[in-house]
């Protein structure tokens, strides 16, 4: 299927402070571009008002936390800077767990050992009226109805939180296209 909206992905081993090869994308890049790319498509405008290819390069140089919820913050505020007239701004984070018997903590924008250490990854992205994506990787068996309800409420004021910095920095796309951007003239 045509779609005019990329997102690249890089995550080099030496933004975990690791020593390896670069080539093709691995299961990581893969995955986390896919993630991000699912939480920005949903805010384009159609191709009809705007007619351009739309590519976001996210560059990942150091790693302690959710970097594919920083690509769609970061990515979200680089198409808007852009002059792409998103729908509305979209921001991203991730939540850990941490289940001992019947007690739980859920936990907010976690860090690599929460991530590693904790039971369950959880990334939500999406713009202040609804989630436009979501992912969770849990190392227990499952979760009640309970935490679930408990990790959307603390994403969901996580997101607002997020989306208010953002909006601090920019409030919305900008009314033209980058001065770089091809101009496209129909005659």
């Amino acid at each position: 299927s045509y779609t005019s909206f990329m997102l690249h992905y890089n995550f080099p081993p030496y933004s975990l402070g690791e020593v390896g090869r670069f080539g093709a994308p691995g299961r990581r890049e893969v995955g986390h571009g896919k993630l991000a790319w699912r939480a920005l498509n949903p805010v384009l405008p159609s191709r009809e008002d705007f007619p351009y290819t739309i590519r976001v390069l996210s560059d990942i140089t150091e790693s302690n936390g959710s970097s594919s919820m920083a690509t769609v913050c970061g990515g979200c505020l680089s198409m808007m800077d852009a002059g792409v007239p998103v729908k509305s701004p979209v921001s991203g984070i991730a939540m850990g767990l941490i289940l001992e018997g019947s007690d739980f903590a859920v936990l907010s924008d976690i860090l690599g050992d929460e991530d590693h250490l904790g039971d369950m990854d959880f990334k939500v992205a999406g713009t202040e009226n609804g989630i436009t994506t979501m992912q969770m990787d849990i190392k227990i068996a499952g979760i009640t109805q309970e935490i679930m309800a408990k990790a959307l409420e603390q994403a969901k004021a996580g997101r607002m939180h997020i989306l208010g910095e953002m909006a601090k920095a920019l409030t919305g796309a900008r009314t033209e296209v980058s001065k770089h951007a091809p101009r496209i003239e129909t005659i």
